[in-house]
């Protein structure tokens, strides 16, 4: 007989099927962001970090969201070498699936401990709230806080997940934030770039570097008005599209959010942060921020690529695998 999560599994993705259809056929977009009432799993508000109490000013910008999933007990029995944070929405069920299934399988390690948790905030649609939770249930691998889950609260989901991790996972080694249409080569990151064997770092961020300014056009996606950032040069960041940093990084990064104004753009945010802390990030040509053809040899030589989908994260990660024996 199948087993209970097998079972669980499949009504999930038959009510994900559902829904979805349900919502794109015969429900408006939502432009609502103001406060829900939303029937959600609620979990124990996590403990106080002793160390976030050091800050002894009032916050600029207060992380004032409570945690309506959680997985708080994830690094109480081990202490992972890698965490992978992905930024994802609520739609997306078929990414978070196929990133389980290749790349972001915790498994596929052996004893190198890796974790990998997606990052969302509250929809303004109860029915992907609920399908969400019902996924929760299952996987046990999301982690949700009660702002709304939208393009100019990526800077917040970000923050969320530097929380999670000095809260919930303070000892892990390495953390990582991506999204969820990035493919990861993990034999690069680990073995070639993070390198368990080594003594771990302090202080280190690394990812694909950009050096550039605020864009004045209100038409891109990347507006920034001058009484938000008046400066012309944007401090050196990572595309946030996929970085790495030592554990020891997430803490700081989160306390010293709540005392830097808030900007939506979240990996310029996440630079200014790190101007503060004096932490210069690397560069790390690995780090793609955009979409490459594929081909064995050349998935080979790097970390990430951008805008990848659910199909051919399958159909890269099984070539890739079913190939390590043959020489580029």
């Amino acid at each position: 007989m199948p087993s209970k999560v097998s079972c669980l599994y499949l009504l999930t993705v038959v009510c994900w099927a559902s829904a979805l259809w349900y919502l794109s056929i015969s429900r408006p977009t939502s432009t609502y962001v103001g406060h829900m009432s939303v029937s959600i799993r609620k979990t124990v508000k996590p403990q106080k970090n002793i160390t976030f109490t050091n800050i002894r000013t009032r916050p600029l910008n207060p992380h004032a969201f409570e945690f309506v999933i959680n997985e708080p007990k994830k690094c109480e029995s081990v202490t992972p070498f890698l965490v992978i944070l992905i930024s994802t929405t609520h739609k997306e069920f078929d990414a978070r699936q196929a990133i389980r299934e290749t790349w972001g399988d915790e498994s596929t390690f052996g004893e190198i401990r890796i974790l990998t948790i997606f990052l969302l905030g509250r929809n303004t649609d109860n029915v992907l709230n609920q399908m969400v939770e019902q996924e929760s249930q299952i996987f046990h691998d999301i982690v949700v806080e009660d702002f709304i889950d939208s393009y100019h609260n990526l800077t917040l989901k970000t923050m969320m997940g530097m929380r999670w991790v000095a809260t919930f996972c303070p000892k892990a080694q390495y953390v990582m934030k991506t999204d969820s249409d990035i493919f990861v080569n993990m034999d690069n990151l680990i073995y070639k770039l993070l390198k368990p064997s080594t003594k771990p770092r302090r202080r280190y961020f690394t990812g694909y570097v950009i050096n550039g300014g605020p864009i004045r056009d209100m038409r891109s996606k990347w507006y920034m008005p001058r009484d938000l950032y008046p400066d012309s040069k944007y401090p050196p960041f990572c595309s946030g599209t996929g970085y790495v940093f030592s554990a020891d990084v997430a803490e700081l990064i989160y306390k010293t959010s709540l005392h830097t104004r808030l900007l939506h753009l979240e990996d310029v945010y996440v630079g200014l942060c790190l101007r503060k802390l004096g932490i210069h990030p690397y560069q790390n040509s690995g780090f793609n921020h955009w979409k490459m053809a594929y081909s064995l040899c050349r998935y080979r030589r790097v970390i990430t690529v951008h805008q990848i989908s659910p199909e051919e994260m399958h159909r890269i990660w099984n070539d890739m695998s079913s190939k390590k024996h043959l020489r580029c």
